[in-house]
């Protein structure tokens, strides 16, 4: 009988153990709304496909949107400030036409391995996406992938050709 009480006694030990606390769910930050702004004194405006007012990609061929590459220094994937207002024109563009999917290219220059390279391409990519959604795109709308050293602009071994080599670029749905 006194085995008996000692593995109940352990049993009710054991579960009681077990259970859990939970605490409140704490409340998330609070989120700025900044709207949508010019460039340049020119709104972005939402395009449609069926010709009235020109397509999507009839759009981002013109204006501040037909740049649509992003330039990293050397082993890096932080964007520079030079090209923030380009980014923000496209996030602006992508929240205004939300039918309307990019993917970004994350390229290397042809220094590092192979596997180095990739994973530094990809990173550029999302640090690119991260950005454009912190601006309002939504994630579905965007696909970040690399390219490690595969696609390069010049190919020649010179600072001058690899700098154009470390890039994101950014296509629209109907370029890919």
């Amino acid at each position: 009988m006194r085995n008996h009480l000692i593995v109940l006694f352990a049993a009710a030990v054991l579960i009681g153990g077990c259970g859990t606390t939970s605490e409140p769910e704490q409340a998330g930050a609070p989120v700025e709304d900044r709207g949508a702004k010019p460039i340049g004194g020119a709104e972005v405006k939402p395009v449609t496909a069926d010709g009235q007012g020109g397509t999507a990609l009839d759009a981002v061929r013109q204006g501040a949107l037909a740049q649509r590459s992003v330039f990293f220094d050397f082993d890096s994937y932080v964007i520079k400030d030079e090209f923030k207002s380009l980014v923000e024109a496209h996030a602006r563009f992508l929240v205004a036409n939300p039918k309307v999917r990019m993917l970004i290219q994350g390229n290397a220059d042809e220094r590092g391995s192979r596997e180095y390279n990739l994973a530094l391409g990809q990173k550029r990519a999302e640090a690119l996406k991260k950005m454009l959604m912190l601006l309002g795109a939504r994630e579905d709308q965007l696909e970040a992938v690399s390219l490690g050293e595969e696609k390069p602009r010049c190919s020649e071994s010179t600072e001058a050709c690899w700098s154009q080599n470390r890039r994101d670029d950014m296509l629209y749905s109907g370029e890919f």
